[in-house]
């Protein structure tokens, strides 16, 4: 055996001083992940006060793969009344509805994904003789071209199952899904044919999210037909709307989770249930809400979306039976473009009907597959109605915070309502959400 000269030791102790150093850090990594039993989240996108929207840090890399997220923002209801289509500016049926979204089109853009309800249905121009051919409540039929400012404003997918999907019957249904597939939205909800989606299996950034929408059904015909806002539905459209009768729950619960199993089967790294349920103008969740958010936390649904009360609803953490699965919902996002203002409604006299969101949640999955709700953040909104030439415009402006309104360049009475929104969407929202993203260890939006 040849005899190791002094310098082949020092290399030989370097090398097991290295060895060592490596071990140590190694191990103190483990633990220190153990602990934290979290992965790291993508950073949120800053903005500045022009609303523009910087770039954001990818997620670094882990050993044999990535840390990927995937961030989805939602906003409530699009419901056009007979006064928007009155006052907006028109030329031969067709509409300009561009102030809709000219300033929360960023906060669409800035996430991966964006959602919104289209509650009105696209029957075309000889459904009705109001406005050429289109009309608000009580059967909402709005032109195609809200399509292109909807899409314009970065909005990805549309739920098309709500009380009012078969306002203008069967033709109205099928032809609504048809223009949202030519749009080139994604949907859920309705379908033009029974062959058609029951709910997608979305690849966001290699996450994959489930996503199905239902709505509430009202008081069966007599012979036993679907009905929708009292409408009875034809033969043929039975099966054209995801729908529930709370008086037949047990058959609802049996059918979501049918679709539940069928979104994992085909993949589904998450489930997210979007439903159209509750009392118009209730800020608080009735019995049946609870109790079917209850139900779906325990078949495994990741987040709950609601809407139909027209106005905010608290945003909670559920806890599974029997299990410590936990789901997060928000059981309504009011509305998003409406007419519905303090002086017209009178079940909600204090502008409740005017204040929406932008909520979204964030789902990460680490490189050995465990996908997780990592995050979710609600950005109070209000519909601001002012004049223009004596003609009514929208525009809906997201709060981040109080300090935001100033940044707007509107008039002080403008901005007083804006501020006033923005406390009455913190009072309903405030304590839930918190609660959630404390249990998600995520950022607090309201500290104060």
């Amino acid at each position: 055996m040849k005899r190791r000269t002094k310098r082949q030791k020092a290399i030989i102790r370097r090398r097991i001083f290295v060895c060592s150093v490596l071990a140590v850090i190694v191990a103190v990594g483990a633990l220190f992940y153990n602990a934290c039993g979290k992965p790291e989240k993508k950073a949120a996108a800053k903005e500045n006060a022009a609303g523009n929207v910087s770039e954001t840090e990818t997620p670094k890399t882990v050993k044999n793969g990535k840390t990927v997220t995937a961030t989805v923002i939602n906003t409530g209801d699009i419901i056009l009344h007979d006064r928007i289509f009155k006052d907006a500016p028109e030329n031969n049926g067709v509409y300009d509805f561009s102030d809709f979204f000219k300033v929360a089109n960023a906060k669409f853009k800035a996430a991966d994904y964006a959602v919104a309800n289209l509650e009105v249905t696209l029957a075309g121009p000889n459904e009705s003789k109001q406005y050429h051919g289109y009309s608000g409540y009580p059967a909402f039929n709005s032109p195609d071209c809200l399509l292109d400012y909807i899409k314009d404003a970065g909005i990805d997918l549309l739920l098309t199952a709500n009380n009012h999907s078969y306002d203008t019957g069967l033709a109205g249904l099928k032809r609504t899904v048809q223009k949202v597939k030519e749009y080139g939205f994604e949907f859920i909800g309705t379908k033009e044919a029974e062959s058609d989606h029951t709910y997608v299996v979305k690849d966001i950034n290699g996450i994959k999210i489930g996503m199905v929408c239902y709505t509430y059904e009202t008081k069966s015909a007599a012979d036993g037909r679907k009905t929708l806002n009292g409408n009875v539905l034809s033969s043929e459209a039975q099966n054209l709307v995801n729908s529930f009768d709370y008086n037949e729950i047990d058959s609802f619960y049996a059918d979501a989770q049918s679709v539940i199993s069928g979104m994992k089967n085909d993949g589904a790294d998450a489930v997210v249930f979007y439903i159209h349920w509750g009392e118009e103008y209730q800020r608080s969740p009735n019995t049946w809400q609870k109790a079917i958010a209850q139900k779906l936390c325990n078949m495994g649904v990741d987040v709950i979306v609601g809407g139909h009360p027209h106005v905010l609803q608290p945003v909670e953490i559920l806890h599974a039976e029997g299990s410590d699965k936990t789901t997060v919902c928000a059981y309504s996002l009011g509305n998003a473009i409406s007419n519905q203002r303090r002086d017209l409604i009178k079940s909600s006299p204090n502008g409740h009907t005017e204040d929406g969101a932008l909520f979204s949640y964030t789902f990460t999955k680490t490189p050995d597959g465990v996908t997780t709700l990592t995050a979710v953040d609600f950005i109070p909104t209000w519909l601001d109605k002012y004049s223009v030439n004596g003609k009514y415009r929208y525009t809906m402006y997201p709060i981040d915070n109080a300090d935001t309104v100033n940044s707007y360049g509107l008039g002080a009475a403008t901005v007083a309502k804006l501020k006033e929104s923005y406390e009455r969407s913190k009072a309903v929202v405030a304590k839930g959400l918190t609660e959630c993203q404390q249990e998600l260890g995520c950022e607090v939006r309201f500290k104060d």
